[in-house]
C-alpha cells in the first residue's frame, strides 16, 4: 500500500521514555512498515537530551528492515561531540542524518561551536564527504524566529549551498504556502527537492500545542471546526482524515517529491489516509 507507486514516503517517530511506549512503539512501526517508506527519521528531545534513545530507535528501525535517519542537532554542541556522533552513525551503518540547528535549552546562552544548521551541514560534509543522505527543515509558513520570508528563503539556501540534498518541511494545511515556497526557492537559485512534512490531526489540544510552538498556522476554518467538537474525539479524528486525505490529495496531483508523515509515534491515522489516497 502506498500514495502512489512512484511517489516515496517516509515517517517520523520520537524516542520513547518507558518500556511500555518503546512496546507500542514497535506495533506501530510494524504496522506503517505496509506502506514500504523509502526511510523513517527519529527526532530528539529538547536541547538534544535524548539523542542516546535517537540513536537506539535508529538502529532498531534498521534492523527491522527499514533504512533511518537520525535527528542531530548542532545547538550547544561542541565540534567534538558532533563528530563522536558522526563516527558512532557511520560505524552502526547510518547512511542519512536530518540536520538541525535544534531548541536552545532554557536559560542556555549561545553558546557552542555552531550557530545555524548551515554550519551543522557545512561540518559533516567536511568530515565525512557524501557519506550521508543529508535533509533539512523548511518553513513554508517562515520560521518563527526569522526576520522575514526572504530572511528564512537565504537560510535555506545557505544549508543548501553547504551541502544539504533535500528538505522536509514544517507541517502546513495550506497547500498554497507549500506551493509558494518552493517556486520562490526555485527564484533564488534551489531546486533540491523539499518533500512536505504531513500532520495527521488526532488530537485538537495537541495540535494547537504545537502549532502555536512551531509557527504552524492552522487555518481559521480548521481551528473553529475543532473547537467545535470540544471533547468528542472520533469527530475530531473524522474531520481531520478529511482534511488531511484532501491536502496529501492536492499536493500527489501537483507532483511532489515525496511525503513525510509525522506519525506522533501512532499507524492508524497515516494507515488510514493512505488507504483512502490508494
Amino acid at each position: 500500500m502506498s500514495l502512489a507507486p512512484d511517489l516515496p514516503l517516509s515517517l517520523e517517530f520520537f524516542p520513547t521514555k518507558t518500556p511500555e511506549g518503546a512496546a507500542k512503539l514497535r506495533v506501530a512501526r510494524q504496522e506503517l512498515y505496509a506502506l514500504k517508506p523509502e526511510f523513517c527519521s527519529v527526532t530528539f528531545g529538547a536541547g538534544g537530551s535524548t539523542q542516546d534513545g535517537t540513536l537506539q530507535a535508529v538502529t532498531e528501525i534498521m534492523a527491522e528492515g527499514c533504512p533511518a535517519a537520525p535527528h542531530l542537532s548542532c545547538i550547544g554542541q561542541s565540534a567534538q561531540s558532533i563528530r563522536e556522533r558522526l563516527a558512532a552513525y557511520r560505524a552502526a551503518g547510518i547512511q542519512r542524518i536530518v540536520a538541525l540547528r535544534g531548541d536552545l535549552p532554557s536559560g542556555y546562552g549561545l553558546g557552542g561551536e555552531f550557530r545555524y544548521a548551515s554550519d551543522l551541514v557545512a561540518f559533516i560534509r567536511a568530515e565525512t564527504g557524501d557519506h550521508f543522505h543529508i535533509e533539512v527543515a523548511a518553513y513554508p509558513e517562515t520560521h518563527p524566529q526569522a526576520k522575514s520570508p526572504l530572511s528564512d528563503l537565504d537560510a535555506f539556501a545557505a544549508k543548501v549551498k553547504a551541502g544539504a540534498d533535500s528538505g522536509i518541511t514544517q507541517y502546513f494545511f495550506n497547500s498554497d504556502a507549500y506551493f509558494r515556497y518552493v517556486d520562490d526557492l526555485l527564484k533564488v537559485g534551489v531546486e533540491v527537492p523539499v518533500v512536505p512534512g504531513i500532520m495527521p490531526i488526532i488530537s485538537s489540544t495537541q495540535l494547537m500545542r504545537f502549532s502555536d510552538a512551531c509557527g504552524s498556522e492552522i487555518p481559521r476554518w480548521i481551528r473553529m471546526r475543532l473547537q467545535a467538537f470540544g471533547d468528542d474525539t472520533a469527530s475530531i479524528k473524522a474531520f481531520g482524515l478529511d482534511v488531511v486525505t484532501d491536502l496529501c490529495d492536492q499536493l500527489r496531483h501537483a507532483g511532489v517529491p515525496g511525503i513525510h508523515f509525522y506519525t506522533m509515534n501512532q499507524s492508524t491515522a497515516v494507515l488510514e489516509i493512505c488507504k483512502r489516497l490508494a
